[in-house]
């Protein structure tokens, strides 16, 4: 067997257009740790359409704010994690490329939500579970070709509009992924 290629932490892993699991489909994951025990990532553009005052209704203070949760993918739903471009200011968080933070301390996070800028808001999200590979499983799935790997930046993380980073990822990319980001996902929908 050849050698193992892992996906190094901030990369971002695009969807093909065909990729039709639901949990998957037109998604963006930003990859937080891969290796031959398998793969962790979440994804970063599926808004949820439930807010901190409603699912978090019993803290302190995200009960108090108004943040919007994503789905990360479809492993462990009861687990809440941050993703946010704080740095130290929330602490216990970790550096996965320059800029991008997952963990960190969730009441901290909460205060600089509550008192912060706009600006903070922005570079925060609250994700519900995360999306998970087992060995050699995501290894399988790259070489089908059904993710294209794209560099991480923070501007697309953390767009205003969350819906529209599956589209920016690919043509970041450039003449490599052109057209791309036209296709549905089932080439019978045209």
């Amino acid at each position: 067997m050849g050698a193992e290629i892992y996906v190094s932490p901030g990369t971002l892993l695009a969807a093909l257009p065909d990729m039709l699991d639901p949990n998957f489909m037109h998604s963006v994951v930003l990859m937080c740790q891969h290796s031959d025990q398998g793969a962790y990532g979440l994804v970063v553009n599926r808004p949820s359409g439930h807010r901190t005052q409603q699912v978090l209704a019993d803290h302190k203070l995200w009960s108090k704010a108004d943040a919007e949760l994503f789905f990360g993918g479809p492993v462990n739903m009861n687990q809440l994690q941050l993703l946010h471009s704080a740095g130290e200011q929330v602490p216990g968080g970790v550096s996965i490329l320059p800029g991008v933070f997952v963990g960190g301390d969730l009441d901290i996070a909460a205060r600089w939500w509550l008192d912060g800028p706009d600006l903070a808001r922005a570079g925060l999200r609250l994700v519900v579970g995360y999306s998970g590979w087992g060995p050699g499983q995501l290894e399988a799935e790259l070489a089908r070709g059904s993710w294209i790997p794209a560099p991480g930046a923070q501007e697309l993380i953390f767009m205003h509009e969350p819906r529209n980073i599956w589209r920016a990822v690919l043509r970041s990319l450039g003449k490599e992924a052109e057209g791309l980001e036209f296709l549905p996902p089932d080439p019978h929908w045209n």
